[in-house]
């Protein structure tokens, strides 16, 4: 709160005539009989056109109960407030001693954390600091913050129960104090997104990508034969290829996010319609569907199809994944939830990881009620699927279904005009190895409109034929475990490590001009000998504010 303000136009102040005489206006706190009792009364004196003060109750006694820890409200005024006395009680306290007790009441101490992993057992926060050095000298009770890891149980128990497959992305933060908040996403069955884990930590590099990754390997998807969705990030390459991170084939798998490979092919090859031919080419199904759009890009341009092709196909294309992506090919679902996390990417270490916990809570109860509803009805899929073999049973009227083997499950499939005068397409479909020729089938793992039409000339359901995911079983087990309420702080474990402090050299420049990166050299050194010249007429003497020309013609005379 100020005390600077003038009457009538301090924030967080309310003014009224304290008597009714003329002149005279009373100033409280906003909190004022709440606990505070600063309060200012002002008389003004005609005569010499001054304010005196009258009455002064301070200072504020709700300052030490409406600041966090690295809050913005920690000014000078309450770092005054906190130290006075100190200083009052020994005047020669030592500045370091004054510092340390600052740090000690308003810094970070990570017993929040230790709250939610009594709360909820099986809660992951892995903390790493770096020592804080004083004149040479190791200072134990004090250390820096450099990286955070954590997840929460309900967390890793949806994981199990949704596609295997997992979309990691950075996002920066923009508070105080500078860095970067790592996100995994993962997808269940009804089209919902879903975060399973973060970290906060210095920015994108090997390092710091090796430690988020290596702890969600670790703590949240030890599935075999999982895919990660991300961008080219050379600090995410190097991370998945390390031999020890347990992220290479066959235990997991990599693909890249098409809208950043687009990003860059289009920061080589200008145009939205090379954009969108690559993109078409990415999509495509079906090695034949492929062809057609790789061909209409090397008409294009044949250097477009060099620079595709230095990519691995694997990696970009979905024809090419083995079903692994389930359709998704981007990491929007990573954006998606950065754009949820705006709000708090400016909070401190605390309270985000405080607001993440409460938003997979409300997250987790939204969702399971949706589960819950569905499982009432009677409903055996999600209603993502039941939509798709919906539109799918639409179209599936004008097939023509051939039987070649019985035993395997093996057929081809004519799509007619609707009158029946001439075919417009055979696709072979492989209900026993879940396969058609559209690509379709393997690539989202439900039932396409030809599978649907082998279903039905057969007369067997398609049920069995959909990936277990889809299930609605699988979708209420993902939002089943849900979050119970943090224990009181009152009965919190006691922490008796050092105090976490903010790293001064992850703090963000001030507001003004940004410095300058530029490198100087001979030419830019002033000559010391050199007089300095007005900036308006350049004659040595005197400066602009003193020049004979500044008033201008109408000054003459």
């Amino acid at each position: 709160m100020r005390q600077d303000g003038l009457p009538g136009q301090a924030a967080g102040f309310g003014a009224r005539d304290a008597d009714g005489s003329a002149g005279m206006t009373e100033f409280q706190c906003s909190e004022f009989g709440n606990g505070c009792t600063w309060l200012i009364r002002l008389s003004l004196r005609q005569r010499k056109g001054i304010w005196e003060v009258k009455r002064y109750n301070g200072p504020h006694t709700c300052l030490a109960t409406s600041i966090s820890s690295d809050h913005r409200s920690l000014d000078y005024h309450v770092i005054s407030t906190f130290i006075m006395p100190m200083v009052r009680a020994d005047a020669s306290v030592n500045i370091k001693v004054l510092q340390n007790a600052t740090a000690a009441h308003f810094g970070f101490r990570p017993t929040w954390v230790l709250g939610v992993q009594l709360t909820m057992p099986g809660s992951v926060a892995v903390l790493r600091t770096c020592p804080v050095r004083v004149g040479g000298q190791l200072d134990e009770s004090q250390a820096y913050f450099h990286r955070l890891f954590w997840t929460f149980p309900p967390c890793i128990e949806a994981f199990r129960h949704c596609k295997p497959l997992v979309s990691i992305d950075g996002t920066h933060l923009y508070g105080k104090y500078g860095g970067t908040l790592l996100v995994a996403i993962a997808r269940d069955g009804n089209s919902n997104i879903l975060p399973v884990a973060f970290a906060l930590v210095e920015g994108e590099n090997a390092e710091s990508w090796s430690f988020f990754l290596s702890h969600l390997r670790q703590h949240v998807t030890p599935q075999p034969g999982l895919l990660v969705i991300s961008d080219r990030h050379n600090g995410i390459k190097a991370a998945l290829e390390s031999p020890d991170g347990g992220w290479l084939p066959p235990a997991a798998y990599r693909a890249f996010c098409i809208r950043h490979v687009a990003a860059n092919f289009a920061l080589t090859f200008k145009g939205k319609d090379a954009r969108r031919l690559l993109v078409n080419t990415a999509y495509a199904k079906t090695e034949v569907e492929f062809d057609y759009w790789f061909n209409i890009l090397r008409s294009e341009n044949p250097a477009m199809c060099d620079w595709a092709n230095k990519i691995e196909y694997s990696l970009w294309t979905q024809y090419c994944d083995e079903g692994r992506r389930f359709g998704h090919m981007t990491t929007n679902i990573s954006e998606c939830v950065n754009s949820i996390l705006k709000g708090v990417r400016n909070l401190p270490v605390c309270p985000l990881v405080k607001a993440t916990y409460g938003r997979l809570a409300e997250l987790f109860v939204c969702k399971g009620r949706e589960a819950q509803a569905q499982l009432g009805t009677g409903q055996q899929f999600s209603q993502y699927l039941v939509k798709c073999i919906e539109a799918n049973l639409k179209t599936a009227r004008c097939f023509t279904v051939t039987v070649y083997d019985r035993d395997n499950s093996e057929y081809t499939v004519a799509e007619m005009t609707p009158t029946g005068s001439f075919s417009l397409g055979s696709y072979r479909v492989s209900l026993g190895s879940q396969t058609c020729d559209c690509g379709y089938f393997q690539a989202l793992h439900f039932p396409c409109p030809y599978a649907l039409a082998c279903c039905a000339y057969s007369r067997v359901t398609w049920q069995p034929y959909v990936h277990p995911v889809y299930r609605l079983s699988s979708v209420f087990s993902v939002y089943q475990m849900g979050f119970t309420p943090p224990i009181p702080e009152g009965f919190w474990p006691p922490y008796d490590g050092p105090t976490v402090i903010p790293d001064p050299s992850m703090r963000r420049a001030r507001e003004g001009c940004p410095r300058s990166t530029r490198i100087w050299t001979n030419m830019d050194e002033a000559d010391p000998n050199r007089p300095k010249r007005c900036g308006l007429c350049r004659q040595p003497g005197h400066t602009r504010r003193s020049c004979p020309q500044a008033g201008g013609p109408s000054h003459a005379g």
